[in-house]
């Protein structure tokens, strides 16, 4: 699926980058590993290649898929409408952080705009304020390696998006 040198998607990590791939033998078994490194980080992972789809590592999102993520941002009413400011903040940062972890583009954005809707009714906890950061970071990061542009333009057009 991948190549050396290919960017792709590994949830939570963010963008990677395929360094290698290697076989190694594990109890008796050659398995075949990408070397993926994270992207702005020293951290590397290794995958088994047949393991991919598992973790959810995914190639970046197309240029065409764009505007979906940002008529997610820009739509004024959080997705879940259980996940509003009646629920306790460790519940809604649970399914914050699920979807961070599905790797899921859209469900992404969708946590970004539903937090980013929500202090605006009442103070973030903490949890939720890293959540938030971490989706705003994946996002820009992912969309400005589709768009080939600098992540500060990016970072611009969001946070446009979500006061529109």
């Amino acid at each position: 699926m991948f190549k050396i040198g290919d960017l792709a998607v590994y949830p939570v990590y963010g963008v990677v980058i395929v360094k290698g791939i290697e076989v190694k033998e594990i109890c008796s078994t050659k398995k075949t590993f990408y070397i993926f490194k994270v992207v702005d980080s020293d951290v590397t992972v290794m995958v088994p290649t047949d393991n991919t789809h598992t973790v959810g590592v995914r190639p970046i999102i197309s240029k065409a898929e764009i505007p979906r993520i940002y008529q997610i941002l820009r739509t004024r009413k959080r997705t879940n409408n259980s996940t509003n400011g009646h629920k306790s903040w460790n519940k809604r940062y649970r399914e914050y952080a699920e979807k961070l972890k599905s790797g899921n583009i859209f469900e992404v954005a969708e946590v970004l705009k539903d937090i980013y809707l929500l202090q605006n009714e009442k103070e973030l906890s903490f949890g939720e304020r890293r959540i938030m950061n971490a989706a705003r970071t994946l996002l820009i990061k992912e969309i400005s390696i589709a768009k080939n542009l600098e992540e500060e333009s990016i970072a611009g057009e969001v946070e446009k998006l979500l006061v529109e």
